[in-house]
């Protein structure tokens, strides 16, 4: 019997120094206080960057007038030329069947020339000696001179299709030259390679694209989401990923008024005039991204995103404020704009009211400006 009631005052004072363990443990629970902030006024900027490149504002592709086979290339890419400079000759390489069809008209209007010229040898002789009346003369006359040109048209015909241009013409058609003053930035042909004109029913082959890189637009696309609040007129800066630490200014001038579905997003062209740095060089094609403001707000109030909290049942945006130096109150709140770090207070709370910052990373002291909360 003394061995049970020793056991049990022993297991009395074992759970009475259990129970006052626990409740010192439990009770010596560091607070943690939490850091609070204030609204602010401040400017807020709502962006967006596009990503796109930069080309020039207009290239100029140089095709042939005849075909034939490339028989010497004067310029290389990235030479600058002028306008009307000699860029490519060209061999012709006449058709078989053409040729021989011209040598055939050649042959039939020389015999019409030689006939012709009989009959007005003879009636010329008859109008000396008042044989024929003038009509008569004038017109043999008139069927010798028109044959005489016949044949100058077939010898050019025939001068064409062997060498690519007739007697006596300024500028040969072989002669490749440049129709526009700037850079040469591609020439995609190589001496020796079979070219084709351009004409109604062929686009030709090009034998190189001509551009001016002083006037060079930004081409990108805006999300359907983005592109109404677009205007034309609107600034933008463009950075290039070749040329780092730089930014070009520029100005929208088109917007695109049908949408290209890419990836099952709708996507609208745009493009922006590029006022470019003389002293750097920009080539075309260089990938870049501009930055438009979509919407701009200045002296509004407004708090770090951060300190903003979402209900998640109702999606209403609110914040924790100090009640007095140990509670804090929800208050919802209605915002505006956000540029990602600071989002614009429409209401719900005053620029006296302090903001609780929430997930604190150690515990800190209380200080005039913060409160405290036990978990």
């Amino acid at each position: 019997m003394k061995i049970l009631k020793y056991l049990g005052i022993a297991a009395l004072i074992f759970g009475v120094l259990f129970a006052t363990a626990y409740f010192i443990k439990t009770n010596s629970k560091e607070i943690i206080d939490y850091k609070t902030e204030s609204s602010i006024v401040a400017s807020i900027e709502k962006k967006t960057v596009v990503t796109g490149k930069v080309i020039p504002e207009d290239e100029v592709e140089i095709k042939p007038q005849i075909s034939g086979i490339i028989d010497k290339i004067f310029v290389e890419e990235g030479d600058k030329v002028a306008m009307g400079d000699l860029l490519a000759k060209i061999k012709v390489v006449p058709n078989e069947q053409s040729l021989a069809n011209a040598k055939g008209r050649l042959a039939s209007l020389r015999l019409v020339l030689k006939n012709a010229k009989i009959e007005f040898d003879r009636n010329k002789k008859l109008f000396d000696n008042k044989a024929i009346a003038l009509r008569d003369y004038q017109n043999a006359e008139l069927s010798y001179n028109r044959a005489k040109q016949d044949v100058v048209n077939a010898e050019n015909d025939l001068q064409i299709i062997r060498q690519g241009s007739a007697a006596g013409s300024v500028t040969a058609n072989t002669n490749i030259r440049a129709t526009v003053a700037g850079t040469v930035l591609e020439i995609p042909v190589k001496e020796g390679d079979q070219v084709v004109e351009s004409n109604t029913f062929n686009n030709g082959t090009t034998i190189a694209t001509i551009a001016d890189l002083d006037r060079m637009i930004f081409e990108g696309k805006v999300d359907e989401a983005e592109v109404a609040k677009l205007e034309i007129g609107m600034p933008l800066q463009v950075n290039l990923g070749a040329i780092q630490g730089k930014d070009f200014e520029a100005k929208l001038k088109f917007i695109a008024p049908k949408g290209v579905e890419e990836q099952g997003a709708v996507q609208f062209k745009i493009e922006g005039d590029v006022y470019l740095d003389d002293s750097i060089l920009v080539r075309a094609g260089y990938s870049a991204n501009a930055s438009l403001v979509l919407e701009k707000k200045d002296s509004v109030m407004a708090i770090p995103e951060a300190l903003l909290q979402f209900d998640r049942q109702t999606e209403q945006s609110y914040v924790e404020v100090l009640k007095d130096d140990t509670t804090f109150e929800r208050k919802d709140v209605e915002i505006g704009i956000s540029d990602g770090i600071n989002v614009e207070i429409i209401s719900g709370i005053t620029k006296a009211d302090k903001i609780k910052v929430w997930n604190p990373t150690e515990p800190k002291k209380i200080e005039s400006s913060t409160g405290s909360s036990n978990r």
